[in-house]
């Protein structure tokens, strides 16, 4: 195990900088997980981490040690690719203790080895099938073999689950926290998948842009995301988001055409804000209640467990997520109904957080 200190890293291909700045704390043992879009730097980072990129600016430590000029393979780390990254030549058996070989490990101590980290990932019975013959959940598991058996102070994980299909994803993410609570190990994992972040991670760190825009657990970054971007990109479906403007007794929304009673709670009179609200917070009523907001029905998805209600207001597109029964057919008139406390407020200048109320942090809801 080790910690990782990340501090004011940048990273430039010519003029054209992708990574810009991150500072970031990684704790021995920790399951960190960096989630964002394509493009965002992710990678980038995680190969930096890993000696596979120089830094253009900034340190990055592994146990305290500066490793800005160490080799790959003087840093510790073990990393597992998305496309697997294994002979085709090789036996199972031959992939996993490939990298003890030439080290020049004896023989035995290999054979002992091998058979150790086949256990651990139930790999004995595939030792002498080729990858040809193995399926993808069983080729990542000898990456992840490969990685193991050099008994590496950190792991790194570069989308390893993206070549997989749904199934196979839920079962290696599973066998992945398995293992990490097995070993302890430091692991960096980068998706752009939230659902492999969120399942996954101790701590969460969401990247745009080359910059991190938000670190903490997931049940913090759902619950209390610190921007707009943040807001929108955890969460499915998105968090909803209309525009609006602070009033002395509520908020008008929608270029003035809807209005919501609130308080203003130390908003100024006039601010620009854009209001969001999950969708599972959100009721649907019969269109005139009192205190809610007149629709139309777009769509109806069906999820077995529960529905997804997909609105109009004002050619703003709206989303409900609920468990209970529906009469909504397309075209139909409704109301939307949500409570002040489970609003967000962003800046509509910056898209940071606005502090208006005070929220506690549930366990988020997937």
């Amino acid at each position: 195990m080790a910690s990782i200190t990340i501090r004011d890293v940048k990273k430039a291909y010519g003029k054209s900088q992708v990574v810009h700045g991150v500072n970031l704390d990684i704790a021995s043992g920790d399951f960190v997980v960096i989630l964002g879009p394509s493009g965002c730097g992710k990678s980038t980072l995680l190969r930096m981490i890993a000696g596979l990129e120089d830094i253009s600016g900034g340190e990055i430590a592994i146990d305290g040690t500066v490793v800005n000029k160490l080799e790959p393979r003087e840093r510790g780390c073990a990393m597992v690719f998305q496309n697997y990254a294994l002979y085709p030549h090789m036996s199972v058996a031959q992939n996993i203790g490939y990298s003890l070989k030439v080290a020049g490990v004896p023989a035995a101590e290999r054979t002992q080895r091998i058979q150790a980290v086949a256990r651990t990932l139930e790999l004995e019975q595939l030792l002498d099938r080729k990858p040809m013959a193995l399926s993808g959940g069983q080729r990542q598991r000898v990456a992840m073999g490969r990685a193991m058996i050099r008994e590496p102070k950190v792991f790194l994980f570069d989308e390893p689950l993206s070549n997989l299909d749904a199934k196979l994803r839920v079962q290696m993410r599973s066998e992945i926290r398995k293992l990490h609570r097995r070993l302890n190990a430091t692991s960096v994992f980068v998706t752009h998948d939230q659902v492999e972040a969120m399942t996954l991670a101790d701590k969460l760190v969401v990247m745009n842009g080359g910059r991190v825009e938000q670190v903490g657990t997931p049940a913090e970054i759902y619950s209390r995301p610190a921007s707009r971007f943040v807001a929108t990109f955890v969460g499915a479906p998105a968090m909803n988001i209309l525009e609006g403007t602070v009033e002395l007794d509520g908020l008008s929304l929608l270029g003035g055409s809807r209005r919501l009673a609130m308080p203003r709670a130390g908003l100024p009179v006039g601010t620009q804000v854009a209001m969001g609200i999950r969708p599972e917070a959100v009721r649907l009523v019969e269109p005139g209640t009192a205190g809610s907001l007149a629709a139309t029905v777009d769509l109806v998805e069906e999820l077995g467990a529960g529905r997804v209600i997909y609105v109009d207001l004002d050619g703003a597109p709206f989303s409900i997520m609920t468990s209970e029964p529906v009469q909504a057919e397309p075209g139909s008139a409704v109301g939307v109904r949500f409570s002040p406390e489970d609003m967000h407020f962003f800046s509509s200048q910056t898209g940071a957080r606005l502090e208006v109320f005070k929220a506690s942090v549930p366990e988020p809801a997937l």
